[in-house]
């Protein structure tokens, strides 16, 4: 489920007369205080009914749980089963890393509403109107304002609506004490976004692309004279008697392509092999190739399009640089806080 923090401000975080605003989406937080002491590795207290789950690390006196683990991966590793479904060494390969990094994340995470404890003694709270307000307006966006509907899904999920409550209430947390940390005053040097703009010109360079659709017809055996005529006729057509290059080939292609009428959509040079581009990005629009022998197929190739290359230059990608850079600084900013919790804390995986 998404989060989605309300758009209007709303009062987060108060302590000592400090406040903490979401604002357009983006919470702010301005507290005062310093770190506490790290705590030692001795005389955890873990809670231990966490374990029926399954443990997949120790934060402190926090459990992570294979569960938790599990919910925020699991989307993924169905793409991924999608995607290598005859490739199981692969697959497995790719969930280990999905999973690593989601307990990477879920150790974070837990670090700062631990330090968001911290804040709550010294009299830090969340108003329980912003949660109520941040979920009706999830409601809303989701459910067109069906509680009932929304309900029925959490039911589904195996989620209670206190349990959804608490999981949104910390993701509220998370993101007002992740923009704590970003400093207000970052400054770009104009030299660093000329020098980046030099450096990567690729990113603002678009190639020569064309609409492309092909026709494809298998060569060999005893039927690859046949097929080559074959190709060769309906070429004679579509010059001859302006036959539908598209309904030539979803009628003859016997590639996956047939069924969108050899459409392959716009495409560039590296989007295809070296042989058919030489032969495409030479073609006019309205143009079809003669024969085209590669990869044991005949090919016929027809261009529907063609759209030239170009660079955005310096002065329109300046203010897309800034950005990019700005939002550099800002995540090596939060990394650099994260570090020093994960250096302070007693941390175990499993």
């Amino acid at each position: 489920m998404r989060c989605l923090l309300t758009s209007r401000k709303i009062a987060l975080l108060s302590l000592c007369g400090s406040l903490v605003a979401a604002t357009s989406g983006r919470a702010q937080l301005s507290l005062g205080g310093g770190d506490q002491a790290p705590q030692s590795s001795q005389n955890q207290e873990v809670n231990l009914d966490a374990y029926r789950n399954g443990v997949a690390a120790i934060v402190n006196n926090d459990v992570i749980t294979y569960d938790q683990v599990k919910m925020l991966t699991g989307p993924q590793e169905m793409t991924l089963a999608q995607a290598y479904p005859q490739q199981p060494d692969v697959f497995r390969q790719k969930v280990t890393e999905l999973r690593t990094q989601a307990v990477k994340d879920l150790i974070d995470r837990q670090l700062i509403l631990q330090e968001f404890k911290k804040l709550e003694e010294k009299g830090a709270s969340i108003p329980d109107y912003v949660v109520d307000d941040h979920i009706q307006t999830y409601i809303r966006g989701e459910f067109n304002g069906n509680r009932a509907a929304f309900i029925r899904t959490l039911d589904a999920q195996g989620l209670t609506l206190a349990k959804f409550r608490q999981m949104e209430k910390d993701k509220i947390i998370v993101a007002a004490m992740r923009e704590r940390q970003i400093k207000k005053d970052i400054f770009i040097p104009p030299k660093d976004v000329q020098d980046y703009y030099n450096q990567h010109i690729a990113e603002f360079s678009t190639p020569d692309s064309i609409h492309l659709r092909m026709i494809s017809l298998a060569q060999g055996g005893a039927t690859d004279a046949t097929q080559k005529a074959l190709a060769e006729e309906i070429r004679q057509k579509v010059i001859s008697q302006h036959a539908d290059f598209g309904n030539m080939a979803q009628f003859y292609s016997d590639d996956e392509h047939a069924k969108d009428k050899g459409d392959y959509g716009w495409v560039t040079r590296k989007d295809i092999n070296s042989d058919l581009g030489k032969i495409a990005f030479s073609l006019k629009p309205g143009q079809i190739s003669n024969i085209v022998e590669s990869s044991g197929r005949y090919w016929l190739l027809y261009v529907e399009a063609k759209k030239p290359g170009g660079s955005t230059s310096f002065k329109d990608a300046r203010i897309a640089i800034e950005q990019k850079l700005l939002q550099i600084e800002q995540q090596q900013e939060q990394e650099k806080w994260l570090a020093g919790l994960r250096k302070k804390a007693y941390i175990r995986t499993f």
